[in-house]
């Protein structure tokens, strides 16, 4: 009884190692798509803002032209 426990000690050690080495990794790039998508959003967001100021810019173009003759 005791050779067993000696021996599923001595491979359960390994095995949480892997395991925990396993975990640490996907954690890792877990970190690393948060951060990609962070930045993303970020772009997305400054997108946005240019946009609105191309379009704001535009309109006061439209306004200073005048109204467009009907006919």
């Amino acid at each position: 009884m005791t050779g067993l426990v000696t021996v599923v000690m001595i491979f359960s050690i390994p095995l949480v190692a892997i395991v925990t080495s396993h975990f640490q990794s996907l954690a890792k790039t877990k970190v690393k798509i948060i951060e990609k998508e962070l930045e993303l959003e970020k772009l997305k967001h400054e997108n946005y803002l240019i946009e609105t100021q191309k379009m704001r810019i535009e309109l006061e173009k439209m306004k200073l032209e005048g109204p467009l003759e009907v006919k």
